[in-house]
């Protein structure tokens, strides 16, 4: 009897502890303050000329994920129907 007391204790001081963790990570504030960027940043952040011919690749890959979406809905789509017309037809075969 003493151990299953022991037990409770154990499980409501982890309760509270955890209780204490959440209040404290609710008083931090959630959005840090903004610092601009130096030079340095703004530098690397700049739009390279020597670069531009790479980013041609962006519409390519939009339309490549809109095929690939297309043909995964057409193949669940046409996975679905299979599915159905073997229960109709397994309806039909034991009907008759």
């Amino acid at each position: 009897m003493a151990f299953l007391l022991s037990k409770t204790t154990i499980a409501s001081h982890f309760r509270s502890h955890s209780q204490q963790k959440t209040e404290d990570l609710a008083s931090l504030p959630r959005r840090r303050f903004h610092i601009e960027p130096g030079p340095r940043e703004k530098a690397l952040l700049a739009e390279d000329s020597a670069l531009k011919p790479f980013k041609s690749y962006k519409r390519s890959v939009k339309q490549l994920k809109r095929i690939g979406d297309v043909l995964t809905v057409v193949v669940v789509a046409g996975c679905c129907y299979e599915i159905y017309v073997r229960a109709v037809a397994r309806e039909e075969s034991q009907k008759q």
